[in-house]
């Protein structure tokens, strides 16, 4: 495990805390966005009534289960293993990945438990923070893993889906914060990823045919590079962009 703080080398992802107030105005629209993006890409890949507890195929759907999974996932990204590359760092792009899908399927949690509006009203006043730029290792494990102790909470009947829901909000800001993540990253990232998983939904990632390698690269990778070009994320350019790369490789 890492002892020392790590500087984040995305300076660009460290905005000044009076240019986020600044911008508050904004937070809602973008929290729209993101949850009407979410409901649209579930209402596609899962059917119109997923928020029931099972997709169109039957298959039951399990949240908790997603949200505790992309944790464990994130934590590997991390040099946490004490028999094994101890003096490795940490990779901080895909940590960056993993919040997101985390926060996808965080997302759909509060849209079976309730609706658009009323879910950008839970979530706006979390998004306001300053993300560090000196990454604590242990810390940011440490407040991960919370993610994971309030969905085996919720799963067991010792907290209430409504309070598990705002503790959830809360901690995973918390967790954007200590991973150098800000809102504006974490809002451009989950377009992008909101994208490519509508983009694999249509090439076959279902049923197994989608080919996640382009030309030696993850399609995570490819899509990062793509939005970073990008002032403001579109859903349809970048849909168009991912598509010529995908044709291009594969």
């Amino acid at each position: 495990m890492l002892n020392k703080d790590l500087k984040t080398s995305e300076n660009k992802e460290h905005l000044p805390l009076i240019s986020l107030l600044e911008d508050t105005s904004s937070l809602p629209y973008k929290l729209e966005e993101m949850f009407l993006l979410q409901k649209q890409l579930n209402d596609s890949t899962n059917g119109k009534n997923w928020e029931l507890g099972s997709n169109k195929f039957g298959k039951d759907i399990n949240w908790l289960r997603c949200i505790h999974m992309e944790v464990s996932e994130l934590i590997e990204s991390t040099p946490w293993k004490h028999w094994k590359n101890i003096n490795s760092e940490p990779d901080m792009s895909n940590i960056h990945v993993e919040l997101v899908d985390i926060w996808h399927f965080l997302m759909s949690y509060i849209l079976q438990e309730t609706n658009v509006p009323k879910a950008v009203s839970l979530v706006n006043n979390h998004c306001i923070y300053q993300s560090v730029e000196n990454i604590n290792v242990k810390e940011m494990i440490k407040e991960s893993e919370k993610l994971s102790y309030i969905s085996l909470a919720i799963e067991t009947g010792n907290m209430s889906k409504l309070s598990g829901i705002k503790n959830f909000i809360e901690q995973f800001f918390n967790c954007c914060k200590t991973s150098g993540l800000s809102f504006t990253w974490l809002q451009k990232l989950y377009i992008g990823k909101n994208c490519l998983n509508k983009f694999r939904q249509d090439n076959g990632y279902k049923e197994g045919t989608y080919i996640k390698e382009w030309n030696g690269r993850e399609d995570n990778v490819v899509m990062i590079e793509i939005i970073e070009t990008m002032q403001n994320v579109s859903f349809d350019i970048l849909y168009e962009e991912l598509t010529k790369s995908y044709s291009k490789y594969n």
